[in-house]
């Protein structure tokens, strides 16, 4: 009867554990897994150089909801055809 204190004690402090554990994992968002420290390398991050209507065709592009012809020809329209 001696050592049933500490076997309650583990058990809480298990069951705390957890719970802490359960919280950080499903509130982490987006970064979820990662360091919490952004982006790292070799992630598709906003290119500073390019505008957000050429991010969007090339999103659009990217999903099938254009053609090639569609894409090629909105790209002279945006005078981005690089």
């Amino acid at each position: 009867m001696g050592w049933t204190w500490l076997f309650w004690a583990l058990l809480i402090l298990g069951i705390v554990l957890l719970a802490v554990l359960a919280v950080r994992f499903f509130s982490s968002g987006p970064n979820r897994g990662g360091t919490g420290r952004g982006q790292g390398p070799g992630t598709d991050g906003p290119d500073p150089g390019v505008s957000a209507a050429r991010r969007i065709l090339d999103e659009r592009y990217a999903r099938g909801e254009l053609s090639t012809e569609e894409y090629t020809e909105r790209l002279r329209a945006l005078g981005d055809d690089t």
